[in-house]
């Protein structure tokens, strides 16, 4: 008690105030009372806010074409679902990585976003999968198209450019079953060969049926590999109508019903497998469509050549293919895919050296669009090195009148032959071929030539007079600028899509049905471009009004815009 008093005492000397012990207050809380029972239920209006993505979405739809979606349905019987909430829905899921269809349905019942979105309409699993799977089949594209109209109307784009690349997209099939073309060839000539050699053994034990065939004899017929199963089908259709009149012995029974019931089969699934390899080298035996290609991680995978076009990193255009040279073969096909949705070509287009073929220069040529497209040798080019060296063709010196090359030796090269050649696409190219007429003594030999023989070289004067056009654009300011730019808008779409959105791989199966699923993934990325071109316009504004109270925020506004 001394000890206390003297301590307050002290304290008091020292003008320091006691301390006093804290007293503890009463812990309040929110009202909570989950039970209780509302006089008005609440607005979903009021739920979601004036910026949110779901509104955007909702706006950007709205102003679309949906004619051609509304006009595919027939009428008669119950009601159905609107195709607008419909297409609201699935646009907003692929915005939000929801891509199942019993995972849309489940938000469509608990999320606040999806019931806003659909006015509380709930559509079950198999009505949302249907919608997608086949409603929109036929229509997507035209309703993509109207997408890239809405675009060039409010200002997002103005086609003037146009960046073209391709990406694999891995499809939803099993990679470990594949059809490869050349097991198929091969099992379909074995089984060509046992036929042949079934029709021989029946013709050398029943000698006696010569005389039924007259001319087409089953020798004749036999005789070659290269049987079709219609061919099969009319020798065992023959071999039953002699059998029936003639007691025939049991090697032919059984060669017959080995011929019907094995190998006619066989050879049927076959040609079969050779119809829907259209010239590939495999497809995917759970989705046929697919055709299995080398990945970036050099896994051999089934999976779709999937061609994009961008400006400002918005999708203009997609077109899927099925071959591994795609991008080469496939821009003609992608070009008019393009037209067909919007009834346009854009003016220039930008692309990497694997367009740089002279039927996709032509096709530029014909629709009078800007030829931007590098060709396999334009990097090399810029190299003093590549470019300076005399022994290139390129370096060659012409003689019109003569028709010959003459070499920094001065030893000509003289037109030895004329090739045409025609694409997948049946586009028809030709192709000079100029050779020395003697290089065996020449001191530079070894710099100029490969092999033993003379130099020859092969000269496109078509392709030559392409390449100088692209070159001079691709070279010139603005061409540089459109290439530093093409790495920017089509790779970073790319990106998005497929580490952003988590869609690497495809969920539905076949080409129409994968189709959809891309148009409507495009429609969900140019919304959110478009929001996010909003929200730096909000971003200005503000920038704007906070400048008028305080000039030094306007730095630290712009600077958080950019990266936005």
């Amino acid at each position: 008690m001394e000890t206390d008093i003297k301590n307050l005492f002290n304290e008091q000397a020292s003008g320091k105030r006691p301390r006093r012990k804290k007293t503890r207050s009463k812990q309040v809380f929110k009202a909570y009372q989950q039970h209780q029972t509302m006089l008005l239920p609440p607005s979903l209006e009021e739920l979601i806010p004036e910026s949110h993505l779901a509104r955007v979405v909702n706006t950007t739809i709205d102003g679309l074409n949906l004619e051609p979606l509304l006009a595919s349905y027939t009428g008669g019987g119950t009601s159905a679902f609107h195709p607008l909430m419909m297409l609201k829905t699935l646009v907003y899921a692929y915005l939000s990585k929801v891509y199942a269809s019993r995972r849309i349905a489940k938000a469509l019942r608990e999320d606040v976003n999806f019931m806003w979105l659909s006015g509380m309409n709930r559509p079950d699993f198999r009505t949302i999968n249907l919608f997608r799977s086949s409603r929109l089949k036929e229509v997507i594209d035209q309703v993509f198209g109207s997408m890239v109209i809405f675009l060039e109307h409010h200002g997002y784009i103005d086609l003037n450019e146009y960046f073209v690349d391709g990406t694999k997209l891995r499809a939803d099939s099993n990679r470990h079953k594949v059809v490869w073309a050349k097991n198929t060839k091969r099992y379909k000539e074995s089984v060509q060969q046992k036929i042949q050699e079934l029709l021989q053994k029946i013709e050398s034990v029943n000698n006696e049926e010569n005389a039924h065939y007259g001319e087409n004899d089953l020798e004749e017929c036999g005789n070659h590999t290269t049987l079709t199963s219609t061919d099969v089908k009319e020798q065992i259709q023959q071999l039953k109508t002699i059998v029936g009149q003639t007691l025939p012995k049991k090697e032919t029974v059984k060669a017959i019903k080995m011929m019907e019931n094995k190998l006619l089969p066989k050879l049927e699934g076959y040609e079969q497998q050779e119809q829907t390899l259209a010239g590939r080298n495999s497809y995917a035996k759970t989705d046929p469509d697919a055709t299995f290609f080398r990945m970036k991680d050099e896994q051999l995978l089934p999976a779709y050549n999937l061609l994009m076009g961008t400006q400002h990193q918005f999708i203009l255009n997609y077109s899927f293919h099925q071959r591994k040279a795609s991008e080469t073969d496939g821009l003609r096909a992608h070009l008019e895919h393009f037209h067909q949705m919007t009834g346009r070509y854009p003016a220039c287009m930008i692309g990497d050296s694997a367009y740089g073929s002279q039927e996709n220069y032509a096709l530029l040529e014909q629709h009078q669009i800007g030829n931007y497209l590098k060709y396999n040798t334009f990097h090399l080019e810029q190299q003093n090195k590549y470019r300076n060296d005399p022994y290139r063709k390129e370096n060659f010196a012409y003689d019109l009148s003569s028709d010959t090359y003459s070499c920094p030796q001065d030893r000509h090269l003289v037109l030895r032959d004329i090739k045409p050649r025609t694409t997948d696409n049946g586009y028809q190219t030709t192709v000079r071929i100029y050779q020395c007429r003697e290089c065996r003594d020449c001191p530079a030999a070894g710099q100029c030539k490969r092999g033993m023989g003379n130099r020859s070289i092969q000269v496109n004067p078509m392709l030559e007079t392409y390449r100088a056009q692209a070159r001079a654009n691709l070279t010139s300011e603005r061409g540089l600028a459109l290439r530093k730019q093409r790495n920017v808008d089509i790779e970073s779409v790319f990106g998005d899509i497929k580490y952003n959105q988590g869609y690497g791989r495809c969920r539905l199966r076949g080409r129409a049905k994968v189709n959809v699923e891309i148009a409507l993934l495009s429609i969900a990325h140019n919304t959110k471009k478009i929001a996010l071109r909003l929200n730096n316009t909000s971003l200005s504004q503000s920038a704007i009004a906070l400048a008028c109270v305080n000039p030094l925020s306007v730095s630290i506004t712009l600077d958080f815009q950019r990266t936005f």
